[in-house]
C-alpha cells in the first residue's frame, strides 16, 4: 500500500475523464452505463482514493442486506450496545449508523469517505431519534457514533435495505458498499437464495473485494441443512472460499430486541477484530479490496469509452438526418428561386396589374409574401424528413429534443421578420441608386424597389421588369443594383435556411455529446495502468 504520488494524480484524473462522461442519449446502453459511471465514480470517491491517500485509516466493514436480514440487530451485537434501531417496521434504518472507537472518531466526522453526506454525531444519541438539520433528507446524512467496546482500527458501517422499497434507501446502500474495505453481506435462512443479495455476491467477486457472508436467523432444527445448502450455492458461484457465519434464529431476533448474546456473534467478531489489528491480516484486506478495484478498471473503462462512443454515433446519426433535409430543402429553395416560383399566384397577378392597377408597395408586399411562403415550405417539408428520420432512432426519444418547432407560428414569425429586413435593405439599396441620378428625372425608390425584386424573383417572367429597370435608371445602374440585390438575397436565404437547421439542432448541441470522451477514458486508463 505504498502508494507512489503519480498513481494518485493518475487515478485522480482518471476520476475526473469518469465524472465528466455523460449519457443523455436513451440508447439501450445508457442506463447501464450511468448506473456503471455512478457506481464506480462511488468507489473512486468513497474509498479508493482515500484508501490509498491514507492507508492508515480504520478498516470499513459495512453490513449490507436485503429487507429485514437483521443487520442493525448484528450490528448492534457486534458493538455490545444499541447504536442502529432494530424492529419489525420496515425500512427500519432510515439514516445510515457508522460506529467506530473514539480514537478513529476524527477518520470519519471529516470527508475522507462519504463526502456527499452530512455528519451528525451526538455521543449520547438515543438510537432511532434522527437528529436532522432544518430541511436535511435523511437519506443523505451519516449519523457516526463511537463506542469503546469496539477496537480501534476497526468502523462498523448499518447500511439501509439493498432491496428497500425506498429508492432513496437503495441507492444509498449501494453507495455505502462501494466504500467499504470488507463487504459483510447479511442474509437469512429464508432468503437465502433472493436475487438482491446474489447480485451483490457476484458483485463483490467481480471487484475481488474482500467479503464475507452471514447467514442469519437460522432456526437450530435446520442449521446443518441450511447451511450444506448455501455453501453449495456459495461454491456454485465461484465464492466457496468466502468466509462464511451463522447466526441462529433467537427471541431477541426475532422480536427485534436489538442485541443477540454475545456468543451468537462471537465467531463474526473474532474474525473482524483479528483483520484490524493483525498487521498481515488488515495488509491483505486492504490491498486484495484496493486491488481488486483497480483491476476492474481494465474492463469498466473500456464498456463506458464504448459507451461514450455509442453515443457520438448516435448523436451523428441524428445531426446526419437534419443535415440532409435541410441540405436537400435548400437546395430546392435556390432552384424554385431561379425558376421565378415566388413570382406566382397573388404576386403573378399584381405584376400584369402594375402600374396602372397596382402601386409599388402592393407587388412588394406580394412579393415578400410569396418568398416568405416558400421558405417556409421549404422549413416544414425539412422538420418534416427530420421527425420522420428520428422517429426510426430511439436516441431522438431524449428529454429535450423537440419534434418539430415547439411554436406553431415560430417558424413563420422568425422567416417573415428576415424577409422583410431584406425588402428593407433593398429599398435602401434602390434609394442609394436613384440619388445619384439627377433629381428631375429620377424615379421612385420605391418602383425601382419593386422593379429589381421581381427581376429578382421571377425568372422568365420577369425579365420584363429588368428591362424596365435599366430603361428607368440605366443600364449599368441596373445591373450594379441587381447585382448586389441579388447577393443581398442569396445571403438571407442562405442564413435563413442556416438558423433553422441551428435551430433544430439546438436541443442535440445542448446535450454536449462529443467524440473526445472516448479517448479521454482510455488514455486516462492507459496511463493509470503505466504508472501502476
Amino acid at each position: 500500500m505504498d502508494v507512489r504520488p503519480q498513481l494518485l494524480d493518475a487515478l485522480s484524473a482518471l476520476r475526473d475523464r469518469v465524472a465528466a462522461a455523460r449519457f443523455p442519449l436513451p440508447l439501450a446502453g445508457a442506463p447501464r452505463a450511468r448506473a456503471n459511471r455512478d457506481e464506480l465514480l462511488a468507489q473512486l470517491d468513497d474509498y479508493l482514493v482515500p484508501r490509498l491517500r491514507e492507508p492508515d485509516a480504520p478498516l470499513l466493514a459495512v453490513v449490507g442486506g436485503s429487507t429485514g436480514a437483521g443487520k442493525s440487530t448484528l450490528v448492534n451485537s457486534l458493538v455490545g450496545r444499541r447504536v442502529s434501531e432494530a424492529g419489525v417496521l420496515r425500512p427500519t434504518t432510515r439514516t445510515p449508523v457508522l460506529v467506530c472507537h473514539p480514537e478513529d472518531h476524527h477518520w470519519f466526522s471529516g470527508m475522507r469517505v462519504l463526502p456527499d453526506l452530512t455528519r451528525v454525531w451526538v455521543p449520547h444519541q438515543e438510537p432511532g431519534e434522527d437528529l436532522l438539520l432544518p430541511g436535511e433528507n435523511p437519506a443523505r446524512v451519516l449519523r457516526v457514533e463511537t463506542a469503546d467496546t469496539l477496537p480501534p482500527g476497526l468502523a462498523l458501517l448499518d447500511a439501509p435495505d439493498i432491496d428497500s422499497l425506498v429508492a432513496d434507501n437503495r441507492v444509498l446502500a449501494a453507495e455505502l458498499i462501494c466504500a467499504a474495505d470488507i463487504w459483510v453481506m447479511v442474509t437469512t435462512a429464508a432468503r437465502y437464495a433472493d436475487a438482491v443479495p446474489w447480485h451483490l455476491l457476484r458483485t463483490a467477486k467481480e471487484y475481488d473485494a474482500t467479503l464475507v457472508t452471514v447467514l442469519d436467523r437460522v432456526p437450530h432444527q435446520v442449521v446443518t441443512e441450511v447451511s450444506r445448502q448455501y455453501a453449495a450455492l456459495l461454491t456454485k458461484a465461484g465464492l466457496g472460499e468466502v468466509p462464511r457465519f451463522t447466526v441462529p434464529e433467537l427471541p431477541e431476533s426475532a422480536w427485534g430486541g436489538g442485541l443477540l448474546p454475545a456468543t451468537a456473534v462471537a465467531p463474526l467478531r473474532t474474525w473482524l477484530v483479528h483483520r484490524a489489528q493483525d498487521p498481515a491480516a488488515r495488509q491483505h484486506v486492504m490491498a486484495r479490496t484496493a486491488y481488486g478495484l483497480l483491476d476492474s478498471l481494465k474492463t469498466r473503462m473500456p464498456e463506458l469509452a464504448s459507451a461514450t462512443a455509442a453515443q457520438y454515433a448516435a448523436a451523428l446519426r441524428l445531426t446526419a438526418a437534419v443535415d440532409g433535409a435541410y441540405d436537400s430543402e435548400h437546395a430546392r429553395v435556390r432552384g424554385r428561386l431561379q425558376a421565378g416560383a415566388v413570382l406566382a399566384g397573388d404576386a403573378l397577378k399584381r405584376w400584369r396589374a402594375f402600374p396602372l392597377d397596382c402601386a409599388a408597395e402592393e407587388l412588394l408586399d406580394s412579393l415578400v409574401e410569396s418568398l416568405g411562403t416558400l421558405l417556409l415550405c421549404a422549413v416544414t417539408a425539412a422538420d418534416e424528413r427530420v421527425d420522420e428520420a428520428w422517429r426510426r432512432e430511439p436516441a431522438a426519444a431524449a428529454p429535450g429534443l423537440t419534434t418539430g418547432d415547439p411554436a406553431p407560428d415560430g417558424a413563420e414569425h422568425r422567416i417573415g421578420m428576415a424577409v422583410r429586413r431584406w425588402r428593407r435593405e433593398l429599398e435602401e439599396y434602390a434609394e442609394e441608386e436613384t440619388g445619384e441620378l439627377d433629381r428631375s428625372l429620377a424615379p421612385d425608390p420605391g418602383t425601382v424597389a419593386a422593379l429589381v425584386a421581381t427581376a429578382l424573383l421571377g425568372g422568365r417572367r420577369g425579365r420584363a421588369a429588368g428591362e424596365t429597370l435599366a430603361e428607368r435608371i440605366g443600364a449599368h445602374g441596373a445591373l450594379r443594383l441587381r447585382d448586389r440585390g441579388g447577393r443581398l438575397l442569396t445571403e438571407y436565404v442562405d442564413r435563413i435556411m442556416h438558423r433553422e437547421r441551428e435551430r433544430r439542432l439546438a436541443p442535440l448541441d445542448a446535450l454536449e455529446v462529443h467524440p473526445e470522451p472516448q479517448a479521454e477514458l482510455i488514455a486516462a486508463l492507459s496511463v493509470l495502468q503505466k504508472e501502476r
